[in-house]
């Protein structure tokens, strides 16, 4: 899988060649969307997407659902490409998860509005917060949604000190689900090959 910085139908893999891909490369894929997952106390899981991350799951999606033709497949990258970060931020993927059905409904309504108390803290830098679902609103009144996608912007300064090896703490500060955790450093390094000075 060829990284380019920018997914066009171009240079992405046939089916076949994918298929190929896939059976040489499927675990090493996952191993890398292992480590950059975040996981915020008991039930919040962040899965920082990269552009391997978006490529696999375009990929994939083109398999599963047989798409070869080019205006499908500028429909998958135009679903999945907004979630790429673009060297000035991290994006990431917000599950949710309570495996008991009735508690998953308890919690996912106490825990409205989560998506946008969830922060990042760059050691020396002043927290920011998620900028939470910008394709559609993913709660109403009743609950919210046990999947969002959450945008990190950061600043030039923090880009450089993330570079350079200063400490990232990930949090959430809502009333119902306060947390926090210092990034490993084996993901921060990862995520900090996301950033571009």
């Amino acid at each position: 899988m060829q990284l380019t910085g920018h997914i066009t139908p171009d240079n992405l893999m046939s089916l076949e060649a994918y298929s190929k891909f896939r059976k040489a490369h499927k675990t090493e894929v996952i191993a890398h969307r292992k480590l950059r997952s975040v996981l915020l106390g008991e039930h919040i899981n962040l899965q920082f997407e990269s552009e391997t991350t978006i490529r696999y799951q375009i990929q994939e999606m083109l398999r599963i659902e047989k798409i070869f033709e080019e205006e499908g497949i500028v429909q998958e990258i135009d679903a999945y490409a907004p979630l790429m970060p673009d060297g000035r931020n991290w994006k990431a993927t917000m599950l949710i998860e309570y495996p008991d059905v009735n508690e998953r409904k308890r919690e996912l309504a106490r825990l409205i509005g989560v998506e946008d108390r969830m922060f990042v803290e760059v050691e020396g830098q002043a927290r920011i917060y998620a900028i939470a679902d910008e394709d559609m609103d993913r709660e109403n009144d009743e609950k919210t949604s046990a999947v969002h996608f959450v945008r990190f912007e950061l600043t030039p300064t923090m880009c450089a000190v993330v570079k350079a090896g200063a400490n990232v703490k990930l949090g959430c500060d809502h009333t119902h689900y306060p947390a926090h955790v210092t990034i490993a450093p084996e993901t921060l390094a990862s995520l900090a090959g996301d950033l571009r000075d």
